[in-house]
């Protein structure tokens, strides 16, 4: 007992039901969490649910990260696609390395190959003025040589004695390689081996006889 005397707060009534305002409290919040707790535990247990046992099942939800990584591997590149021998658009098609040359490619068997023509093998023209000079002094030895020269069948150019430098030997003028033929014809007939390519004459090709012509 107390050695102090009772007051207005030391009646409490036997029969009241209030047992205090903390306990109250803890009762209602126990109240309104249980429902919430117990959302969360099904919804849990239908998450692992559907995560374990559906795509066992064949059973994959559209849209899911699953069913997104399935398609990746599923659907291969468009690159993939292509078929081979088929040229993408905008591509170059590339050369078939087991192409058969055509017929203008490939070198007959046999045939030799093309050549420029040398100045051999071009065509001797008779109609070219030849000159006959006589550089010995030997009287007449022009007229007779161009007497040859014409029975050939040769155009004639002028005839007469050789009024330039001493000659050691009989040579042979042409002017330009389009005149060689006509000029290698000559010696052959005259038995003239020396050719000199000289821009110093009229004529197309100049014969001058020399010491020791026969």
């Amino acid at each position: 007992m107390t050695k102090y005397a009772r007051d207005e707060f030391d009646r409490v009534p036997e029969t009241s039901s209030r047992q205090g305002v903390h306990r109250v409290a803890s009762e209602s919040s126990r109240r309104r969490l249980g429902p919430i707790l117990a959302v969360g535990v099904v919804a849990l247990a239908i998450g692992l649910v559907a995560f374990l046992f559906l795509p066992k099942l064949g059973i994959t939800p559209s849209g899911s990260p699953l069913m997104a990584a399935g398609s990746a591997l599923s659907s291969p590149s468009a690159s993939a696609e292509t078929p081979q021998g088929t040229a993408s658009p905008g591509a170059e098609p590339s050369a078939d390395p087991g192409a058969v040359p055509s017929a203008s490619e490939t070198p007959s068997a046999g045939s030799p190959p093309s050549e420029v023509p040398s100045a051999e093998a071009q065509a001797v023209d008779k109609s070219q003025a030849v000159a006959v000079y006589n550089g010995t002094t030997t009287a007449g030895l022009a007229g007779r040589v161009s007497s040859t020269v014409a029975g050939e069948g040769w155009t004639l150019g002028p005839v007469g004695n050789w009024g330039g430098m001493p000659q050691q030997s009989s040579v042979i003028y042409y002017s330009g390689a389009e005149q060689k033929a006509n000029a290698e014809a000559l010696g052959e007939l005259l038995n003239i081996t020396s050719l000199v390519d000289s821009a110093e004459f009229q004529q197309p090709v100049v014969v001058v006889l020399g010491p020791g012509f026969q």
